[in-house]
């Protein structure tokens, strides 16, 4: 047996394994509390964990190639599809734009089909495909400015991602012949849900929809502007989005990857230098954030390309990334298209 295969049935549970004649098993959102649920989930009632909830997945069911959207449980163990029972839209883009009540969402759930995830046979998408904007946010954690031996920033500084490298919660990362330093780093996403300029940081909140775990993939030997962040695959992202609702205190969650096993990153999002409120407040002031739209918050220490020594994405490397109550990806390196 392979290295990866041991790893894979070490780690997951049956349904998560691949199968011979079908690509990794997609049912990755049923590790959404991750391998620590905090007390909050503790306390919901086991029948209250049974249904469904505001997180959101896109996928489509075998033989098909129309795309559907849904929402899974707490414990990952049912879901719900959502464009076929309801008025909402097929996609998440545009659900996000219908500003849908997501009390009444839930208050209906009770009545729709309710399916095992076992059950399904399907192929989990990225839960948003075509956000109109990604930015990212440079050096917004302090233990992330100390490995690279530099100042706390005053002021964010961003950065940009195409549309075109967005990827799978699942889905092959591919290491483009042309790189040759391609790092990684988990973060926490905020996905737009209210059109908002020069909101103030007290209401900023308010127009988030919900939040997801990325990996910034980069490659450190590029121009980082013009490709480095933007290469096809580099943005891992699911493997759902979970409403703000669901999250209480965004400012308190853990954050953490994983190389083959090994942990390479821990931190928490209470370190950020920038928090979420001030990011897109201060967006805000200078462009129009829209419904769908990106922003990537910031990555804890850890990354290959300040450990010592420097240590890069290869083929064949598994990433594993995790946030507390967000969900979990598993994303592997394989060689470029050839």
């Amino acid at each position: 047996m392979s290295a990866f295969m041991h790893l894979l049935r070490n780690f997951f549970p049956k349904w998560c394994l691949p199968r011979p004649e079908r690509h990794l098993k997609n049912h990755i959102f049923r590790q959404l509390q991750t391998n620590h649920p905090t007390a909050a989930l503790v306390a919901i009632k086991q029948s209250e964990q049974v249904l469904p909830k505001c997180r959101f997945m896109q996928y489509r069911r075998a033989n098909e190639q129309v795309k559907r959207l849904g929402m899974v449980s707490e414990d990952g163990n049912k879901m719900v599809e959502l464009s076929s029972m309801t008025c909402a839209a097929p996609n998440m883009m545009d659900f996000i734009q219908q500003r849908y009540c997501m009390v009444s969402l839930l208050d209906s759930v009770q009545f729709m089909k309710i399916e095992d995830v076992d059950a399904v046979d399907l192929r989990l998408l990225p839960p948003i495909d075509s956000p109109g904007k990604i930015i990212g946010v440079d050096c917004n954690y302090v233990d992330n400015c100390d490995e690279q031996h530099i100042s706390i920033p005053r002021e964010p500084s961003f950065h940009v991602k195409f549309a075109s490298s967005i990827t799978g919660a699942m889905d092959n990362i591919r290491a483009h012949s042309l790189a040759k330093h391609i790092d990684y780093g988990c973060q926490l996403a905020v996905v737009m849900g209210k059109k908002c300029r020069e909101v103030s940081a007290k209401e900023a909140l308010n127009h988030v929809f919900g939040f997801m775990v990325v990996q910034d993939i980069v490659a450190r030997d590029w121009n980082a502007p013009l490709g480095g962040h933007s290469m096809d695959t580099f943005l891992p992202l699911g493997p759902t989005i979970v409403h703000r609702c669901h999250v209480p205190d965004v400012n308190n969650l853990w954050i953490k990857t994983s190389i083959n096993g090994e942990e390479r990153q821990t931190g928490s999002t209470r370190n950020m230098i920038f928090k979420i409120d001030f990011l897109i407040h201060r967006l805000s002031q200078y462009l129009t954030l829209c419904p769908g739209d990106i922003i990537l918050t910031g990555t804890p220490a850890g990354s290959g390309a300040f450990r010592h020594p420097s240590c890069f994405l290869k083929p064949g490397d598994l990433i594993e990334s995790e946030i507390q109550n967000l969900g979990k990806m598993c994303n592997k390196v394989v060689n470029s298209y050839s």
